[in-house]
């Protein structure tokens, strides 16, 4: 565990501190378009924050490989050197669209060939583990094929995601922390090292999201742009290619008593092949939304458009903060949700607290529908927007407080697609009282 933290942080380092000339370089490089009409946010702001994740991801794997325990990982398996490999070409495409934003079917196509390059140097599925069926195991194109969709899907479910500041960033980062500890625990319980390469990566997409998320946190100083959000979905998909695909239900049965046991035990595993990932089951969803929704209207899949579910929090009344926040309360809620689920499925207190946890989630997001007003003893030291008669406070007082409330009742005049992190220009706009 500590080589690991040493990783994490080591990468966490890297990350933050090449952030700020990184910033620097893209303004110098131009890579800090005009704000557009889909835009959250109010001025030009650079990308290609995506330079020092990269950085971050390679200072990782090189300490990693210089470690005594994690060393192994790179003598008996050539699962980094696929993953960086991988990594560094679709870094390069996101760097291109950053700067001269390529043609979308140029990227997906350079999406399948980063997961084509991952494959052909052995990080791949090989078999599925089906409840109550047991493994199933795969061709050589049946795996390709699964391998190169969960790879396009998980990395366009992050890109759709990045709409407001820190919140791919914070929600990856949120699936990371829950898929390490699964990785973790299937590595030292079980003894199985194929897992371990999953851990690392997971460990060092930690310390990819938490180096890059000060400088990210609204008013964000830079955009990850595509060169990140492409990049930290490849390693989060390859993670889940390696614990889901290469992890042998076989060999967990022994430890489990049966093979069926064994299949029950990695069931947080399989739902990611089919979303592609239950622990970014909300970007997925999103994406599958987006896809539908322009489909439906004649649009291309890759069109923009105000649908996200970031912007529409934004559109029902909430701050840009409050509606990060509430995306990692559902993220962390669905992620370490499946976490608990295979350490005991058979707990009743698991599902009872994730259903008490829903239903905060719920009055926290219609939290704007409600308009709570105070007392009219007290309505002399709440905000404008909670009294019932303004009349008694002083004109003076009014004018301040009137100011105050409008600044903090700021919501998007229009929301756009995600992708870059583009966020869209706002202003005040007065909510009935």
């Amino acid at each position: 565990m500590r080589e690991y933290l040493l990783t994490l942080c080591i990468t966490a380092a890297v990350t933050y501190l090449l952030t700020g000339p990184v910033r620097k370089f893209a303004i110098v490089a131009g890579a800090m378009p005009e704000i557009r009409a889909r835009d959250v946010h109010r001025e030009p702001t650079p990308r290609l924050g995506g330079i020092a994740m990269f950085f971050g991801l390679c200072a990782g794997l090189l300490v990693a490989d210089h470690l005594t325990n994690l060393s192994e990982v790179f003598e008996k398996s050539n699962e980094p050197r696929a993953l960086l490999s991988g990594a560094a070409l679709i870094w390069l495409i996101g760097v291109l669209d950053d700067k001269f934003e390529i043609d979308a079917l140029i990227k997906l196509g350079g999406q399948m060939i980063a997961a084509g390059v991952m494959v052909v140097q052995g990080l791949t599925i090989l078999w599925i583990p089906l409840p109550g069926v047991g493994t199933v195991a795969l061709t050589q194109w049946q795996g390709t094929l699964l391998t190169v969709a969960l790879v396009v899907i998980t990395i366009n479910a992050v890109n759709f995601v990045d709409g407001l500041d820190g919140l791919a960033a914070g929600m990856v980062c949120i699936a990371a922390a829950a898929f390490f500890m699964y990785a973790y625990r299937i590595w030292y319980s079980y003894g199985i090292e194929a897992a371990a390469p999953a851990s690392l990566f997971a460990a060092i997409l930690m310390g990819m999201c938490l180096g890059f998320l000060p400088h990210n946190m609204h008013p964000a100083r830079i955009f990850m742009g595509d060169s990140g959000s492409m990049l930290i979905g490849l390693v989060l998909a390859a993670g889940a290619i390696s614990v889901t695909g290469q992890v042998d239900p076989d060999v967990m049965k022994l430890f489990s008593g049966s093979e069926r046991n064994a299949v029950h035990q990695m069931v947080p595993v399989y739902i990611p092949l089919l979303m592609p990932l239950t622990i970014i089951a909300i970007p997925a969803a999103d994406l599958i939304l987006a896809i539908v929704r322009r489909t439906w209207r004649g649009q291309s899949p890759f069109a923009a458009d105000r649908g996200h579910l970031h912007h529409r929090l934004l559109e029902i009344g909430h701050s840009h903060s409050r509606a990060v926040l509430i995306m990692y309360f559902f993220s962390a809620l669905i992620a370490f949700g499946a976490l608990a689920y295979s350490v005991n499925a058979a707990s009743m207190w698991i599902v009872l607290g994730v259903v008490f946890l829903s239903a905060i989630g719920l009055v926290l997001l219609l939290l704007p529908r409600f308009t709570p007003r105070a007392p009219r003893w007290a309505e002399r030291f709440v905000p404008p927007r909670y009294r019932r008669h303004r009349s008694a406070v002083p004109a003076g007082e009014t004018a301040v407080a009137e100011d105050e409330a409008a600044e903090e009742e700021r919501v998007p005049v229009a929301a756009g697609v995600s992708g870059v992190n583009g966020a869209t220009a706002v202003g005040p706009r007065s909510r009935t009282r």
